[in-house]
């Protein structure tokens, strides 16, 4: 039987987790950097606790106005600091409400340049290893975030998203430009049950994408986000497929591995907004 993961950003102040919970099988709990402060992260923690739903961290640029799309300029130390101090608030919750914390995944800009420079990810995923080498990073699949994982020996699930288009590198296309989210629902089911059977995604140009993804993002911050979670996971039970966490994917770091580079950390410098 194939088996799908489910999971959506929650704690946005969107109104909508709880009705998302009832649908998802993953939550990834915003941790006050782009939205979200104690008592939402305890609230959604103590939901997911009530309802068998896994939970993961959700760190992002510390920038709540801009919802943490833009990307910011600051020390790479600094910025590790940012993401370890949003995961520690989650996890200290977490510990109180007896409610274990699986995975970390990176929102928004931060998620996105991730995904195209390694070195950063290396770094910051590095800094949520130190904390706890059993927290696995939620990944997007066939970008430098997955080759980061590999590299420093995380846990990892790949991921991909239902409603975002990709360029043909298999990156997401930027939201500036047009066509980035997708709205019609018709062609999201579609593409949720083509990177289910098939382990393939279309990208906005055409180019079909390999795709091991075995979990799938649910934005809960777009109009209409319950009613697509819904059509979702119906078509997908409809075609027998089981919605339920991912399984984590376990390797030695390859950077130890005979024949391999090492990883070097380069600055960081100003890009278009994520």
């Amino acid at each position: 039987m194939i088996t799908v993961d489910l999971n959506a950003d929650l704690g946005e102040g969107m109104g909508t987790d709880e009705d998302l919970l009832e649908l998802v099988s993953s939550a990834s709990i915003a941790c006050g950097g782009h939205a979200g402060d104690a008592a939402t992260i305890r609230h959604v923690l103590k939901l997911c606790k009530a309802r068998g739903i896994q939970a993961g961290a959700h760190p992002g640029y510390p920038d709540k106005p801009r919802f943490g799309r833009f990307r910011l300029v600051m020390p790479l130390d600094q910025l590790i600091g940012q993401v370890r101090n949003q995961i520690f608030l989650v996890r200290h919750i977490a510990a109180e409400v007896d409610m274990p914390l699986s995975y970390v995944k990176l929102h928004g800009a931060l998620a996105n340049q991730t995904a195209e420079e390694l070195t950063m990810a290396v770094a910051i995923f590095a800094g949520i290893q130190a904390m706890d080498p059993k927290l696995a990073v939620l990944a997007l699949d066939n970008s430098e975030q997955v080759r980061a994982a590999k590299a420093v020996g995380v846990p990892l699930i790949r991921e991909a998203y239902a409603d975002r288009a990709y360029t043909a590198d298999g990156l997401l296309v930027p939201r500036s430009q047009e066509g980035a989210v997708i709205h019609d629902i018709d062609a999201v089911i579609e593409r949720c049950l083509r990177l289910a059977k098939a382990e393939e995604i279309v990208a906005i140009d055409g180019t079909v994408l390999n795709s091991g993804a075995r979990s799938i993002c649910l934005h809960g911050d777009t109009p209409g986000a319950v009613d697509l979670a819904r059509e979702v996971r119906d078509a997908l039970e409809g075609e027998g497929i089981k919605i339920a966490p991912a399984p984590l994917e376990m390797e030695l770091p390859w950077a130890s591995r005979e024949g391999e580079g090492e990883i070097g950390i380069m600055p960081l410098g100003p890009k278009d907004p994520g």
